[in-house]
C-alpha cells in the first residue's frame, strides 16, 4: 500500500505543477481533474472512502466538468493566449512564491514538533452529512451555489459575442445584441 501511496501522490504533485505552469487553459483543467483524483487516491488510502468519493464526485466530476464547459463557452483564442502570456513577468512570481515558501515551512514544521494524539475512529454515514448540511451549514451550501450561478453567469456574458446583422437592401452590418 505505500508504494501506491507514494505514486498516487507524486503523480498529484506532478499534475499540480502541470496545472501551475500549462499555457493551455484546458490542458490544465484536464491535469487538475488528474490531480484531484491522484489525492483522491490518496485519501483511500489514507482511510477516508466516503472523503475519496466526494473529492471524485463533487471536484473532479461536477466542478471540474463547469470549467471545461465554462472553457468551452468562453471560447478564448490565441489573441487572448498572447495577451496572458505577457502579463507573467518574474516579479509576479515573488508574492506567490514567498506565500509557497511560509507554507512549506508551516508543513514541516508543525508535524515535528507536535505531540501525538491518539486517533479516535468515528463512523460518519452519508446520511449525516447531508443532514448537516441541509441544516446546520445550510447557509455555506446556499452561498456556494451562488457563487457558482455568478461564475457562470458572469463567463457567459464575457464570452458573448455581438451578432452582425445585415439588411439586405443596405448591405451594412447593425451590431445588436
Amino acid at each position: 500500500m505505500n508504494i501506491i501511496f507514494y505514486i498516487a501522490s507524486a503523480l498529484a504533485v506532478f499534475a499540480t505543477i502541470k496545472v501551475v505552469t500549462g499555457k493551455i487553459a484546458i490542458h490544465c483543467l484536464l491535469y487538475l481533474i488528474a490531480s484531484l483524483l491522484a489525492i483522491a487516491v490518496v485519501l483511500f488510502i489514507l482511510g477516508a472512502p466516503f472523503i475519496a468519493a466526494l473529492e471524485v464526485i463533487i471536484y473532479a466530476g461536477a466542478i471540474m466538468v463547469l470549467f471545461v464547459f465554462v472553457m468551452m463557452m468562453l471560447n478564448l483564442g490565441q489573441a487572448s493566449e498572447n495577451a496572458e502570456s505577457g502579463l507573467l513577468d518574474k516579479k509576479m512570481w515573488i508574492g506567490p512564491s514567498v506565500i509557497s515558501l511560509i507554507l512549506l515551512g508551516e508543513m514541516i514544521y508543525v508535524p515535528l514538533n507536535q505531540r501525538a494524539m491518539p486517533l479516535t475512529l468515528t463512523i460518519i454515514t452519508p446520511a449525516a452529512v447531508g443532514q448537516l448540511l441541509f441544516t446546520k451549514y445550510l447557509l455555506v451550501v446556499e452561498l456556494a451555489a451562488f457563487l457558482l450561478m455568478a461564475g457562470i453567469l458572469g463567463a457567459y456574458h464575457l464570452g458573448e459575442k455581438k451578432k452582425q446583422v445585415y439588411h439586405r437592401f443596405l448591405k451594412k452590418g447593425n451590431d445588436i445584441k
